[in-house]
């Protein structure tokens, strides 16, 4: 990761820069904000859409069909709907974005923040204000361009959809970059309550543990059942090329199948198509895509009892850990001993709550339309009831954890 830059009359506290060409620290002249911001979110689009075209054109050249040119519009239309961009294919929608993509264009929108920071030396708020704006409008009038171009007969993108989907992105990591690289989100961080600098990393913990359970469970399930797996290989028969593009598209989905996975725990479960149904209290699913990633779908009938155990347990075990978390990093700060354990479990409390807010967004981003007939409708229809069973029982175990260790802390001697 690139270390952050101390430059002259930054908010470090150094001395202002002399009348003149501003340059960095390695003696280059910096680029305006405007340019840097243009080029950062430039870079970002042709690296997202090369690397989704590459793909594309890798699997057009296994199957032997059609020509390279639609391949390369499919691997826009890929890249687009990445972006949770609506695109239409005859009669069939797709809306699913495959958030394993997602988070890699995310990350290159990121770093493309801190080049564009680091390149321009940004540090004023008007600055990084423009900076933020210009990154994420260019990059969304980028996505509004290709939409037009991949648009034909057959397939239909929404310009304004793709417009706002990246330029939403590209805002958010973008944004996240520069206010890192300018030093910025450090400025941000101290104005921060105590509190609330504490539930952050404690809400993000609790969130990962949910994810490492879910992977963990998705894990066994496939080895279980890993015939299925090569089943589907031997049917598929994509030979060595086609191996390697399936494996890619496996690997854009798997962030979307584990936070099924995270639904199946919450209690609500989640859906592979039209009036099905997998959760703990019983699976109507039917015959699935031959995609190797739902080779773990349990059959039609009764779960076994234990995963009914797994939804209580699973939230108070991610809350038991952002409790720790609250505890340890409160009792760290110097004015520990002016709070109870009560204002502790407020913290837990806090975090927890943060934790299900993050969750609810990636599930609702998991979902929507993965094709025609039935598979029109995927992902978890009640996001929202289990983000919030996923938060009340983080909750109990954020605050009774986060409350015992407070309140077992050594007491301090007169």
């Amino acid at each position: 990761m690139t270390d952050m830059l101390s430059r002259p009359g930054a908010r470090d506290g150094g001395p202002h820069q002399a009348p003149g060409p501003a340059q960095s620290d390695a003696g280059t002249p910096t680029k305006p904000v405007i340019v840097s911001a243009v080029i950062g979110a430039g870079a970002c689009l042709l690296t997202g859409l090369l690397a989704c075209a590459a793909v594309a054109v890798v699997g057009w050249l296994a199957a032997a069909f059609g020509g390279a040119s639609g391949a390369v519009r499919a691997g826009a239309t890929v890249w687009l709907v990445a972006h949770k961009t609506s695109a239409t294919l005859g009669d069939a929608s797709l809306t699913v974005a495959p958030l394993g993509l997602t988070l890699f264009l995310a990350w290159c929108l990121y770093r493309g923040g801190k080049f564009t920071a680091r390149v321009s030396a940004a540090d004023e708020p008007k600055d990084l204000a423009i900076a933020s704006a210009v990154f994420a409008v260019t990059y969304g009038l980028g996505a509004l361009i290709i939409a037009l171009l991949t648009s034909d007969g057959s397939v239909k993108v929404s310009p304004m959809s793709a417009f706002l989907g990246a330029a939403s992105l590209a805002l958010i990591a973008g944004a996240a970059g520069i206010l890192v690289e300018s030093g910025a989100a450090a400025d941000i961080a101290d104005a921060t309550p105590q509190g609330l600098r504490d539930a952050i990393p404690a809400a993000l913990a609790a969130a990962l543990t949910v994810f490492a359970i879910a992977s963990l469970l998705y894990a066994v399930v496939l080895a279980v059942h890993f015939s299925r797996v090569t089943s589907m290989l031997e049917l598929l028969d994509a030979g060595a090329v086609g191996s390697v593009v399936l494996f890619a598209i496996c690997l854009m989905l798997l962030p979307n199948v584990i936070l099924y996975v995270v639904g199946f725990l919450a209690g609500p479960g989640f859906q592979l198509g039209v009036g099905t149904t997998i959760a703990p209290t019983g699976v109507d699913v039917g015959s699935l895509p031959a995609l190797p990633l739902l080779a773990g779908a349990p059959e039609d009938g009764a779960t076994p009892t234990y995963l009914l155990v797994l939804t209580a347990l699973v939230p108070l075990v991610a809350g038991a850990v952002a409790g720790l978390v609250v505890a340890r990093r409160g009792l760290a700060a110097e004015d520990s001993e002016a709070l109870g354990w009560d204002a502790f479990a407020l913290r837990g409390c806090i975090a927890a709550l943060l934790a299900a807010v993050g969750l609810l967004v990636l599930m609702v981003l998991s979902g929507g339309s993965a094709g025609p007939g039935r598979m029109a409708e995927v992902g978890i229809p009640a996001a929202l009831p289990a983000a919030g069973v996923l938060g009340a029982g983080m909750a109990i175990g954020a605050a009774i954890t986060a409350g015992i260790v407070a309140a077992r802390r050594p007491q301090a001697t007169v």
